[in-house]
């Protein structure tokens, strides 16, 4: 499978090279970053941010390593502070007993009594030898212990700032992914808006409706209101009995006599 994909690689980069010669490389880097970009942009926006979360809560482990090391770290200072102190406690210690013994053997006597024991010079001597020896080992190891320390201490205060500063780090990515999500989401209802106000011809075909509704009742109300006022009319003019012959002939001022339409003049006025 490998080495049929090898192929097929090797196969297509020839071809594109006898296609478009030095250029090919840009073109195959051209299309594969345009490839990328659409993968890119076909992902969710939801799904990008819950992504960024899932990598966020990854580095909760690593977080915890750092303070777990930290600790190691400041209970090793610690025992080593400790060391350090019982060391010259036994250092000081030692240090008055030489100058006890040095004092002694200046002072030109031959025979010493330390704890109720006697000692000749040549004692005295001897073991104020060996126990400057041993101070000089201390002193060196205490100075080693000293350096040590000090280097461990500012170990320690980097490892700090550090954490320190990742943990801010984290929770500044939990803030911003907080907003993120927050913009999304009015994305979404924004987008939904938008797509609610484009759509005319529901909103028109809604508004037709209502007017269509509004004008059908105060039709039906107004015609109500006209038969109700043409049924309870009361009239106080007495019912014309007269015949409509009488009625014709006296609107036509008509000769009784003949049936002729008497003749009407119209004196002119000044």
């Amino acid at each position: 499978m490998i080495k049929k994909t090898i192929v097929t690689v090797l196969a297509v980069g020839l071809v594109a090279g006898l296609l478009f010669g030095r250029d090919a490389f840009s073109y195959l880097k051209t299309g594969a970053n345009r490839v990328s970009d659409g993968v890119k942009n076909a992902v969710p926006t939801e799904f990008q941010i819950e992504r960024a979360r899932q990598m966020v809560r990854d580095l909760k482990p690593v977080i915890d390593d750092a303070r777990r090391v930290i600790a190691e770290e400041e209970v090793a200072l610690e025992q080593l502070d400790e060391q350090i102190a019982a060391s010259e406690a036994s250092s000081g210690k030692l240090q008055g007993e030489i100058m006890q013994l040095q004092t002694d053997l200046t002072s030109g006597k031959s025979q010493f009594r330390y704890a109720s024991r006697s000692y000749d010079r040549g004692d005295v001597e001897r073991s104020l030898k060996s126990k400057f020896a041993r101070f000089k080992v201390d002193d060196e190891t205490i100075a080693s212990l000293s350096q040590m320390r000090d280097a461990r201490a500012a170990n320690l205060n980097a490892a700090r700032e550090k954490y320190a500063a990742m943990v801010s780090s984290q929770k500044k990515l939990e803030t911003d992914l907080k907003c993120l999500d927050a913009k999304r989401q009015l994305v979404e209802v924004a987008q939904a808006s938008s797509d609610l106000v484009f759509d005319d011809s529901q909103l028109a075909r809604t508004k037709q409706l209502i007017n269509d509704i509004r004008t059908t009742l105060d039709v039906k109300a107004r015609i109500a209101n006209a038969n109700v006022d043409i049924e309870t009319e009361i009239s106080l003019d007495p019912e014309d009995s007269a015949d409509i012959t009488d009625q014709v002939a006296s609107y036509f001022k008509m000769n009784e006599k003949d049936g002729k339409i008497a003749e009407v003049s119209y004196e002119e006025t000044e």
